[in-house]
């Protein structure tokens, strides 16, 4: 099943992070996003809290 990015959300208390990726990791995130009309950060967003999510139930 491929990955679907979550809605945006309304503006929630959130901070900043710098990351560095792999320009291959970088041309995906940025693939997926203009395929969902949405922004790399939902994209990156979405998949740490889907990540997160199946960390917690166990899948």
């Amino acid at each position: 099943m491929p990955f679907v990015p979550k809605e945006a959300k309304k503006k929630v208390s959130a901070g900043y992070k710098t990351i560095y990726l792999r320009q291959s990791v970088i041309d995906a995130v940025d693939k997926i996003a203009k395929e969902n009309n949405t922004s790399f950060n939902n994209v990156v967003v979405s998949m740490i809290e889907r990540c997160l999510e199946e960390q917690e139930t166990g899948d």
